[in-house]
Protein backbone atom coordinates (compact mmCIF):
# COMPACT_ATOMS: atom_id res chain seq x y z
CA UNK A 1 0.00 0.00 0.00
CA UNK A 2 1.27 3.82 -0.70
CA UNK A 3 0.92 5.42 3.05
CA UNK A 4 1.46 8.93 3.15
CA UNK A 5 1.90 11.59 6.02
CA UNK A 6 1.55 15.49 5.60
CA UNK A 7 2.99 18.06 7.24
CA UNK A 8 0.17 19.37 10.13
CA UNK A 9 -0.88 22.83 8.79
CA UNK A 10 -4.18 23.38 11.81
CA UNK A 11 -2.67 26.39 13.78
CA UNK A 12 1.00 25.87 16.09
CA UNK A 13 0.31 22.11 15.74
CA UNK A 14 3.46 20.50 15.68
CA UNK A 15 2.80 16.92 15.73
CA UNK A 16 3.26 14.77 12.80
CA UNK A 17 1.26 11.62 11.78
CA UNK A 18 4.00 8.90 11.18
CA UNK A 19 7.41 9.25 13.14
CA UNK A 20 10.63 7.98 11.22
CA UNK A 21 10.50 4.60 13.22
CA UNK A 22 6.82 4.09 12.23
CA UNK A 23 8.24 4.86 8.73
CA UNK A 24 11.02 2.25 9.07
CA UNK A 25 7.94 -0.47 10.53
CA UNK A 26 5.87 -0.06 7.61
CA UNK A 27 8.46 0.02 5.00
CA UNK A 28 9.64 -3.34 6.62
CA UNK A 29 6.12 -4.46 6.05
CA UNK A 30 6.84 -3.67 2.32
CA UNK A 31 4.84 -0.54 2.04
CA UNK A 32 5.62 2.70 0.03
CA UNK A 33 5.57 5.84 2.19
CA UNK A 34 5.64 9.03 1.39
CA UNK A 35 6.37 12.16 3.40
CA UNK A 36 6.21 15.51 3.04
CA UNK A 37 9.27 17.79 3.44
CA UNK A 38 9.25 19.12 6.44
CA UNK A 39 6.28 17.14 8.21
CA UNK A 40 8.47 16.01 11.07
CA UNK A 41 10.20 18.89 11.99
CA UNK A 42 7.76 19.94 14.76
CA UNK A 43 9.60 16.92 17.01
CA UNK A 44 13.01 17.18 16.18
CA UNK A 45 12.54 14.58 12.77
CA UNK A 46 14.28 16.07 9.84
CA UNK A 47 13.74 14.76 6.49
CA UNK A 48 16.93 12.80 6.19
CA UNK A 49 15.49 10.59 9.11
CA UNK A 50 12.83 9.85 7.21
CA UNK A 51 14.86 8.67 4.25
CA UNK A 52 17.33 6.58 6.54
CA UNK A 53 13.97 4.85 7.75
CA UNK A 54 12.53 3.95 3.81
CA UNK A 55 10.53 6.95 3.33
CA UNK A 56 10.66 9.03 0.55
CA UNK A 57 10.25 12.93 0.86
CA UNK A 58 8.05 14.40 -1.58
CA UNK A 59 8.00 18.69 -1.64
CA UNK A 60 4.02 18.99 -2.09
CA UNK A 61 1.54 17.60 -0.07
CA UNK A 62 -1.18 17.68 -2.79
CA UNK A 63 0.90 15.04 -4.45
CA UNK A 64 1.18 12.83 -1.75
CA UNK A 65 -2.59 13.44 -1.22
CA UNK A 66 -2.63 12.32 -5.00
CA UNK A 67 -0.98 8.93 -4.67
CA UNK A 68 -1.64 7.80 -1.23
CA UNK A 69 -4.12 4.82 -0.95
CA UNK A 70 -4.04 5.71 3.01
CA UNK A 71 -3.45 9.33 4.96
CA UNK A 72 -2.39 9.31 8.47
CA UNK A 73 -2.32 12.39 10.37
CA UNK A 74 -2.89 13.84 13.23
CA UNK A 75 -5.91 16.57 13.42
CA UNK A 76 -8.76 16.70 11.43
CA UNK A 77 -8.23 17.71 8.07
CA UNK A 78 -8.80 21.25 6.87
CA UNK A 79 -10.84 22.70 4.51
CA UNK A 80 -8.07 22.36 1.54
CA UNK A 81 -6.92 18.99 2.53
CA UNK A 82 -10.83 17.47 2.27
CA UNK A 83 -10.68 18.91 -0.89
CA UNK A 84 -7.95 16.89 -1.88
CA UNK A 85 -9.64 13.75 -0.47
CA UNK A 86 -10.99 10.87 -3.16
CA UNK A 87 -13.52 8.09 -3.34
CA UNK A 88 -12.15 5.24 -2.18
CA UNK A 89 -9.10 6.77 -0.14
CA UNK A 90 -8.42 6.03 3.44
CA UNK A 91 -7.99 8.64 5.91
CA UNK A 92 -7.06 7.84 9.19
CA UNK A 93 -6.69 10.28 12.01
CA UNK A 94 -8.28 12.28 14.80
CA UNK A 95 -11.43 13.98 13.36
CA UNK A 96 -14.12 15.28 16.17
CA UNK A 97 -17.23 15.33 13.81
CA UNK A 98 -20.17 15.78 16.52
CA UNK A 99 -19.80 19.60 16.89
CA UNK A 100 -18.28 19.82 13.33
CA UNK A 101 -20.84 19.61 10.29
CA UNK A 102 -18.69 21.53 7.90
CA UNK A 103 -16.13 18.57 8.04
CA UNK A 104 -18.46 15.96 8.16
CA UNK A 105 -20.15 17.11 4.83
CA UNK A 106 -17.16 17.63 3.37
CA UNK A 107 -15.80 14.19 4.61
CA UNK A 108 -18.76 12.67 3.10
CA UNK A 109 -18.59 14.34 -0.05
CA UNK A 110 -15.22 13.22 -0.74
CA UNK A 111 -15.96 9.62 -0.48
CA UNK A 112 -13.22 8.67 1.62
CA UNK A 113 -12.82 6.09 4.13
CA UNK A 114 -12.51 7.93 7.66
CA UNK A 115 -11.18 6.17 10.59
CA UNK A 116 -11.16 8.05 13.60
CA UNK A 117 -8.98 7.49 16.44
CA UNK A 118 -10.79 8.72 18.61
CA UNK A 119 -13.36 6.03 18.62
CA UNK A 120 -11.84 3.11 18.17
CA UNK A 121 -12.02 0.58 20.97
CA UNK A 122 -10.38 -1.94 22.73
CA UNK A 123 -11.85 -4.79 24.72
CA UNK A 124 -12.45 -3.10 27.96
CA UNK A 125 -14.41 -0.59 26.82
CA UNK A 126 -11.38 2.40 26.81
CA UNK A 127 -10.39 4.37 23.50
CA UNK A 128 -6.82 3.15 23.60
CA UNK A 129 -5.87 5.83 20.47
CA UNK A 130 -7.58 8.48 22.24
CA UNK A 131 -6.22 7.29 25.87
CA UNK A 132 -2.41 8.94 25.22
CA UNK A 133 -3.59 12.33 24.23
CA UNK A 134 -5.96 12.35 27.23
CA UNK A 135 -3.03 11.44 29.16
CA UNK A 136 -1.21 14.81 27.88
CA UNK A 137 -4.03 16.98 27.80
CA UNK A 138 -4.95 15.96 31.40
CA UNK A 139 -1.56 17.00 32.48
CA UNK A 140 -0.99 20.08 30.56
CA UNK A 141 -4.37 20.93 31.40
CA UNK A 142 -3.18 22.17 35.06
CA UNK A 143 -0.08 23.79 33.78
CA UNK A 144 -2.26 25.69 31.16
CA UNK A 145 -4.92 26.68 34.23
CA UNK A 146 -1.52 27.53 36.62
CA UNK A 147 -0.23 29.92 33.57
CA UNK A 148 -3.47 31.67 33.49
CA UNK A 149 -4.14 32.32 37.28
CA UNK A 150 -1.25 34.56 37.13
CA UNK A 151 -2.32 38.04 37.66
CA UNK A 152 -0.09 38.97 34.36
CA UNK A 153 -2.46 36.57 32.00
CA UNK A 154 -5.71 37.17 33.68
CA UNK A 155 -6.16 35.06 36.56
CA UNK A 156 -6.66 36.01 40.12
CA UNK A 157 -2.57 35.81 41.06
CA UNK A 158 -2.94 32.16 42.68
CA UNK A 159 -0.09 29.68 43.38
CA UNK A 160 -1.56 26.46 43.17
CA UNK A 161 -0.18 25.24 46.11
CA UNK A 162 -0.08 27.96 47.96
CA UNK A 163 2.64 28.28 50.59
CA UNK A 164 3.29 27.65 54.67
CA UNK A 165 0.73 30.11 56.04
CA UNK A 166 -1.21 30.44 53.19
CA UNK A 167 -4.21 28.46 51.19
CA UNK A 168 -3.79 26.74 48.25
CA UNK A 169 -5.84 27.17 44.94
CA UNK A 170 -9.36 25.14 44.82
CA UNK A 171 -9.04 23.10 41.65
CA UNK A 172 -12.72 21.54 40.63
CA UNK A 173 -12.02 18.58 38.21
CA UNK A 174 -15.01 17.53 36.09
CA UNK A 175 -15.11 13.99 34.92
CA UNK A 176 -13.14 11.34 36.23
CA UNK A 177 -12.02 9.91 33.35
CA UNK A 178 -8.35 9.63 32.09
CA UNK A 179 -8.10 13.50 31.14
CA UNK A 180 -9.76 14.07 34.91
CA UNK A 181 -7.90 11.28 36.63
CA UNK A 182 -4.48 12.85 35.35
CA UNK A 183 -5.52 16.45 36.06
CA UNK A 184 -5.90 15.20 39.67
CA UNK A 185 -2.98 13.72 39.91
CA UNK A 186 -0.90 16.75 38.54
CA UNK A 187 -2.77 18.97 40.54
CA UNK A 188 -2.34 16.94 43.90
CA UNK A 189 1.14 16.59 43.55
CA UNK A 190 1.40 20.64 43.17
CA UNK A 191 -0.69 20.69 46.52
CA UNK A 192 -3.85 22.47 45.34
CA UNK A 193 -6.67 21.43 46.85
CA UNK A 194 -8.84 19.00 44.39
CA UNK A 195 -11.74 18.32 43.92
CA UNK A 196 -13.32 15.09 40.88
CA UNK A 197 -16.73 15.32 40.23
CA UNK A 198 -18.43 12.37 38.25
CA UNK A 199 -21.64 10.29 38.24
CA UNK A 200 -20.34 7.09 38.30
CA UNK A 201 -19.81 5.58 41.79
CA UNK A 202 -16.83 2.97 40.36
CA UNK A 203 -15.09 6.33 39.29
CA UNK A 204 -15.15 7.96 42.45
CA UNK A 205 -14.32 4.48 44.57
CA UNK A 206 -11.59 4.19 42.29
CA UNK A 207 -10.30 7.81 42.81
CA UNK A 208 -11.22 8.05 46.32
CA UNK A 209 -9.07 4.57 46.74
CA UNK A 210 -5.97 5.90 44.66
CA UNK A 211 -6.12 9.54 46.22
CA UNK A 212 -7.06 8.88 49.39
CA UNK A 213 -6.64 12.30 51.67
CA UNK A 214 -4.64 13.98 48.70
CA UNK A 215 -8.23 14.55 46.66
CA UNK A 216 -11.43 14.15 47.40
CA UNK A 217 -14.63 13.29 45.35
CA UNK A 218 -18.15 14.00 44.88
CA UNK A 219 -21.45 13.20 42.79
CA UNK A 220 -21.65 15.25 40.05
CA UNK A 221 -25.15 16.80 40.21
CA UNK A 222 -26.72 20.05 39.43
CA UNK A 223 -26.23 21.69 43.59
CA UNK A 224 -22.71 19.45 43.73
CA UNK A 225 -21.39 20.96 40.48
CA UNK A 226 -22.79 24.11 40.86
CA UNK A 227 -20.82 24.62 44.68
CA UNK A 228 -18.14 23.56 43.84
CA UNK A 229 -17.20 25.87 40.62
CA UNK A 230 -18.40 28.83 42.55
CA UNK A 231 -15.89 27.99 45.21
CA UNK A 232 -12.96 27.23 42.92
CA UNK A 233 -9.67 28.84 41.74
CA UNK A 234 -9.58 26.77 38.72
CA UNK A 235 -11.72 24.36 37.07
CA UNK A 236 -10.72 21.56 34.64
CA UNK A 237 -13.60 20.21 32.08
CA UNK A 238 -12.84 16.86 31.79
CA UNK A 239 -16.09 15.03 30.27
CA UNK A 240 -16.26 12.61 27.30
CA UNK A 241 -19.08 10.98 25.83
CA UNK A 242 -17.41 8.62 22.69
CA UNK A 243 -17.68 9.94 19.60
CA UNK A 244 -21.07 12.46 20.93
CA UNK A 245 -20.85 16.68 21.63
CA UNK A 246 -19.94 16.91 25.04
CA UNK A 247 -22.76 17.95 27.67
CA UNK A 248 -22.98 21.66 28.87
CA UNK A 249 -22.16 21.20 32.47
CA UNK A 250 -21.30 24.99 33.35
CA UNK A 251 -23.46 27.84 32.31
CA UNK A 252 -22.89 31.03 31.47
CA UNK A 253 -25.01 31.76 34.58
CA UNK A 254 -22.78 29.89 36.38
CA UNK A 255 -19.78 31.94 35.74
CA UNK A 256 -21.15 34.75 37.60
CA UNK A 257 -20.64 33.26 40.60
CA UNK A 258 -17.79 32.55 40.48
CA UNK A 259 -14.71 34.32 41.75
CA UNK A 260 -13.34 37.25 39.39
CA UNK A 261 -9.95 36.14 38.19
CA UNK A 262 -10.86 32.03 38.18
CA UNK A 263 -9.83 29.98 35.38
CA UNK A 264 -11.50 27.34 33.55
CA UNK A 265 -9.89 24.82 31.02
CA UNK A 266 -12.28 22.75 28.89
CA UNK A 267 -10.13 20.17 27.35
CA UNK A 268 -13.48 18.76 25.74
CA UNK A 269 -13.30 21.10 23.61
CA UNK A 270 -12.37 19.51 20.56
CA UNK A 271 -16.29 17.55 21.44
CA UNK A 272 -17.29 20.87 21.43
CA UNK A 273 -17.00 22.20 25.28
CA UNK A 274 -18.27 21.03 28.29
CA UNK A 275 -18.95 24.82 29.12
CA UNK A 276 -21.44 26.93 27.67
CA UNK A 277 -19.03 29.62 27.16
CA UNK A 278 -16.35 27.83 25.49
CA UNK A 279 -15.18 28.29 21.87
CA UNK A 280 -12.22 26.88 20.17
CA UNK A 281 -8.50 28.82 20.73
CA UNK A 282 -5.24 28.49 19.66
CA UNK A 283 -1.54 28.05 21.02
CA UNK A 284 -1.47 31.72 19.75
CA UNK A 285 -4.35 33.01 21.43
CA UNK A 286 -5.09 30.68 24.20
CA UNK A 287 -7.51 32.66 26.52
CA UNK A 288 -10.07 34.72 26.68
CA UNK A 289 -12.28 36.45 28.81
CA UNK A 290 -15.63 36.38 30.07
CA UNK A 291 -17.48 37.59 32.88
CA UNK A 292 -14.09 38.13 34.94
CA UNK A 293 -13.59 34.40 34.12
CA UNK A 294 -10.42 33.38 32.46
CA UNK A 295 -10.92 30.51 29.51
CA UNK A 296 -8.75 28.29 28.15
CA UNK A 297 -9.69 26.29 25.67
CA UNK A 298 -7.30 25.21 23.09
CA UNK A 299 -8.04 22.92 20.52
CA UNK A 300 -4.97 20.96 20.02
CA UNK A 301 -3.47 21.27 23.42
CA UNK A 302 -1.18 18.19 23.23
CA UNK A 303 0.51 19.67 20.12
CA UNK A 304 1.90 22.09 22.23
CA UNK A 305 4.51 19.51 23.57
CA UNK A 306 4.24 17.71 20.36
CA UNK A 307 7.86 14.97 20.63
CA UNK A 308 6.11 13.55 23.62
CA UNK A 309 2.45 12.97 22.13
CA UNK A 310 3.73 12.36 19.07
CA UNK A 311 5.79 9.30 20.18
CA UNK A 312 2.60 8.79 22.56
CA UNK A 313 0.58 8.58 19.62
CA UNK A 314 2.13 6.81 16.85
CA UNK A 315 2.76 3.58 19.76
CA UNK A 316 -0.96 3.50 19.56
CA UNK A 317 -2.14 4.10 15.89
CA UNK A 318 0.42 2.37 14.32
CA UNK A 319 -0.67 -1.56 14.81
CA UNK A 320 -4.13 -0.11 13.21
CA UNK A 321 -2.21 1.58 10.34
CA UNK A 322 0.12 -1.76 10.12
CA UNK A 323 -2.71 -3.92 9.76
CA UNK A 324 -5.07 -1.29 7.57
CA UNK A 325 -1.95 -1.70 5.14
CA UNK A 326 -1.10 -4.97 5.72
CA UNK A 327 -4.85 -6.52 4.98
CA UNK A 328 -6.75 -3.59 3.51
CA UNK A 329 -9.28 -1.86 5.54
CA UNK A 330 -12.32 -4.16 4.40
CA UNK A 331 -10.17 -7.42 6.07
CA UNK A 332 -9.02 -5.47 8.93
CA UNK A 333 -12.07 -4.33 10.52
CA UNK A 334 -13.52 -7.77 9.34
CA UNK A 335 -11.04 -9.21 11.92
CA UNK A 336 -10.94 -6.59 14.25
CA UNK A 337 -14.56 -4.64 15.44
CA UNK A 338 -12.77 -2.61 17.96
CA UNK A 339 -11.01 -0.98 14.48
CA UNK A 340 -14.65 -1.06 12.94
CA UNK A 341 -15.61 0.84 16.17
CA UNK A 342 -13.13 3.68 14.35
CA UNK A 343 -15.60 4.08 11.25
CA UNK A 344 -16.82 7.41 11.14
CA UNK A 345 -17.44 7.79 7.24
CA UNK A 346 -17.83 5.94 4.37
CA UNK A 347 -19.03 6.21 0.50
CA UNK A 348 -20.64 9.16 1.36
CA UNK A 349 -22.41 7.66 4.98
CA UNK A 350 -22.13 8.47 8.30
CA UNK A 351 -21.17 5.23 9.88
CA UNK A 352 -20.86 5.89 13.61
CA UNK A 353 -24.27 6.23 15.25
CA UNK A 354 -23.54 9.20 18.11
CA UNK A 355 -22.47 11.28 14.94
CA UNK A 356 -25.38 11.06 12.97
CA UNK A 357 -27.63 11.63 15.55
CA UNK A 358 -25.90 15.05 16.88
CA UNK A 359 -25.79 16.34 13.94
CA UNK A 360 -29.39 15.29 12.62
CA UNK A 361 -27.57 13.15 9.20
CA UNK A 362 -29.14 9.87 8.42
CA UNK A 363 -26.63 6.95 9.65
CA UNK A 364 -25.88 3.50 8.24
CA UNK A 365 -23.95 0.80 10.50
CA UNK A 366 -20.47 0.24 9.98
CA UNK A 367 -21.12 -3.31 8.82
CA UNK A 368 -22.85 -2.04 5.93
CA UNK A 369 -19.27 -1.22 4.52
CA UNK A 370 -17.84 -4.89 5.04
CA UNK A 371 -19.81 -5.97 2.13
Amino acid sequence: MIVGTVREIKNHEYRVGLTPESVHELTAHGHDVLVESGAGEGIGAHDVLYERAGGRIVSDAADIFAAAEMIVKVKEPQPDERAMLRPGQILYTYLHLAPDPEQTRDLMASGAVCIAYETVTDGGGGLPLLKPMSQVAGRMSIQAGATALEKAHGGRGVLLGGVPGVLPAKVAVIGGGVVGFNAAQMAAGLGADVTVLDRDPQVLERLGTYFEARAKTRFSNRANLAECVADADLVIGAVLIPGAAAPKLVSAEMLKTMKKGAVLVDVAIDQGGCFETSRPTTHAEPTYVIDGIVHYCVANMPGAVARTSTYALNNVTLPHALRIADLGWREAMRRDPHLLAGLNVWDGKVTYRAVADDLDLPYTPATEALG
